[in-house]
């Protein structure tokens, strides 16, 4: 028998069962569109998380003075830092969360007090207005440069230069709005208030400094300023230069743009992987489906078996028959599954601003999947309908 004969007569077999071959179908469907959303998120949420640290460049440099030592790392100490070699320039910071209140409206986020260069040094640039400068910092005066997210949520608009923000019952005047940058390693860059370090050291009534960013000369140079930092928290602590892997873990941390990346990737890389893992349990649930299905099939169309291989038809040709059934109730699911796949991507990309990275690679897998179940799980109905004695058969009923 001729394979398009097969095909002709899977498809008829399929259509004179619509609703058990939809019913069957589900599985798949479920499955790869799950699997094309989930890798699809995952990869849009690494490649955000990349781009964000990448946009700072590879030669920034983070140092957290971290648990409950209460040495602080001094301005002196810092003009010191700046004159090895590899280190361009250092910003310091204080970090601190903080309720703000601004035309009847509330929110809180995280503070940053920052000094002119922490610009440069995190690429950051104002969509209006201006950022901190020196005069806000030899006159600490109330300042304060918003993200787009705080300009927002409080004004409902990114128009707010000029306007009084209270930030825990402290006006300060909005001399800037930053420039989108989306989420890094350091957070988010649009929910977020910088404000002068000196007027932040004033208000706090304190001088300690337990995160500041370096600047590498460049890229090359990173290595050598990350170990000119490790000596002098080292000897800053009274630790064992020897031991200064474990105590990075208990003092202080010292972290370049590069390891985040890495370690930004493969937990996201883990995370869909994992995600993925569970979505294709709904693709050997529709597997077992077809299994069923087909078995029963089998049971049903017994007779009519038995008259094909009376009449002259082939072991080969009942097998083929049952595979090419099998594999089309799951190609059609599998093509199915990816339209809803990309739909449903394009849907939360449009309208939930969801990362959406869909791959072509991805797609074509997924389908390539949804037919390899088709084989596999039609493989034994199949067998089962070939090896059917026509003696047996004839007599079922």
């Amino acid at each position: 028998m001729k394979v398009i004969q097969l095909f002709k007569m899977a498809i008829k077999s399929i259509i004179g069962n619509k609703i058990r071959s939809i019913l069957t179908m589900l599985g798949i469907i479920i499955g790869i569109a799950s699997v094309i959303i989930l890798v699809a998120m995952g990869q849009g949420t690494t490649k955000q998380v990349q781009d964000s640290i990448q946009s700072m460049g590879t030669n920034l440099i983070t140092v957290s003075v971290v648990g409950n030592r209460n040495e602080p790392v001094t301005t002196k100490e810092l003009d010191q830092l700046k004159t090895k070699p590899g280190i361009a320039d250092i910003s310091p910071t204080l970090t601190q969360n903080v309720n703000l209140a601004a035309n009847d409206q509330t929110t809180s986020t995280s503070a940053q007090a920052v000094e002119p260069n922490f610009a440069t040094i995190r690429n950051m640039s104002v969509e209006s207005g201006r950022f901190i400068n020196q005069s806000d910092l030899d006159n600490r005066y109330h300042s304060a440069v918003v993200g787009t997210e705080v300009a927002t949520s409080l004004f409902n608009t990114t128009n707010v230069v000029g306007q009084t923000i209270s930030v825990n019952g402290v006006d300060f005047n909005i001399v800037g709005v930053l420039t989108s940058m989306g989420t890094s390693s350091a957070g988010s860059s649009d929910n977020t208030i910088l404000l002068p370090l000196t007027t932040a050291q004033r208000l706090l009534k304190t001088t300690q400094v337990k995160t500041f960013y370096v600047q590498a000369s460049s890229s090359s140079s990173v290595d050598n300023a990350m170990s000119y930092l490790q000596i002098f928290l080292d000897k800053k602590y009274s630790l064992p230069i020897s031991s200064s892997t474990t105590a990075t873990n208990k003092y202080f941390r010292v972290m370049n743009e590069t390891s985040l990346l890495q370690t930004a990737t493969s937990t996201q890389q883990s995370m869909t992987n994992m995600l993925s893992g569970v979505a294709a349990i709904s693709l050997v649930v529709g597997g077992i489906g077809i299994m069923n299905i087909m078995l029963v099939s089998v049971m049903e169309r017994t007779r009519e078996i038995g008259i094909r291989k009376a009449l002259g038809a082939k072991r080969k040709a009942i097998l083929l028959q049952f595979l090419i059934e099998a594999v089309f109730i799951s190609g059609i699911g599998g093509i199915i599954g990816v339209l809803i796949g990309i739909g449903g991507g394009q849907l939360l990309k449009t309208y939930n601003h969801t990362a959406i990275q869909l791959s072509g690679t991805v797609i074509l897998a997924a389908f390539a999947f949804s037919v390899t179940v088709g084989v596999v799980f039609g493989l034994y109905p199949a067998n089962k309908a070939s090896k059917l004695n026509p003696i047996d058969a004839l007599s079922y009923e």
